[in-house]
């Protein structure tokens, strides 16, 4: 390695461990009360054809009921996920069969992209102003699975819904370690031609449904 070379690696690595100060622009939030947060995440992310549906700690059952009405006939969930155990002992035996993603992508790419009918993660956060899911995914809670199956579900503690992309950053202090892929949903997939013709589903699902936990008790 050049001394050259060595001297700007060794800046970098000591300007990272600097302590970064604080941004000197205040954090943009609204004062809403956690009602009024549900309200308007629900109220924006079904103006855009998302679907919001309230739910306790039977949140499995409720999905299962939604999945078979839509004809879907499986589930595909990360099994180290952090709602996997929840998942897999609430889910009825009659309910839509669960596929747990937990082989290569090169293993399971056929029925991942033609048999896999819908799609499980969970929710980092909502955000009110928006009605965007944030999603960071994980290797056990990988992108695709919100990103490849024709439906994808998903379930938000209501007490992550924050007002602001903004007050999530502060909150959870991004600027000290951000998200190597942070995602943010903001209603099935969409798109349109020249023409202003809107299509659903052409580039990821054409369907997102979020469950909202509300119950006290946290599974």
């Amino acid at each position: 390695m050049t001394d050259a070379r060595s001297v700007i690696l060794h800046r970098l690595r000591a300007s990272a461990a600097e302590p970064r100060p604080e941004p000197g622009v205040p954090v943009r939030r609204f004062d809403w009360d956690a009602g009024e947060r549900l309200d308007r995440f629900r109220q924006a992310l079904e103006a855009v054809r998302g679907e919001v549906h309230r739910a306790g700690s039977d949140w499995p059952a409720e999905l299962a009921r939604l999945l078979g009405a839509a004809g879907a006939a499986n589930l595909r969930y990360g099994p180290d996920g952090p709602l996997a155990e929840a998942l897999t002992a609430g889910w009825p035996a009659d309910g839509p069969a669960l596929l747990p993603h937990d082989q290569p992508i090169d293993e399971c790419r056929d029925v991942l992209f033609a048999a896999t009918d819908a799609g499980f993660t969970s929710a980092r956060a909502g955000i009110a102003e928006t009605g965007s899911l944030v999603l960071w995914p994980t290797p056990a809670e990988p992108r695709l699975l919100s990103l490849v199956p024709p439906i994808h579900c998903a379930l938000l503690d209501a007490r992550r819904i924050v007002s602001t992309l903004h007050e999530l950053m502060a909150a959870e202090r991004w600027r000290d370690g951000l998200p190597t892929n942070a995602l943010l949903i903001s209603g099935p997939s969409k798109s349109a031609d020249i023409e202003q013709t809107l299509a659903y589903g052409v580039h990821g699902p054409a369907r997102l449904i979020v469950l909202v936990r509300e119950d006290d008790e946290r599974q």
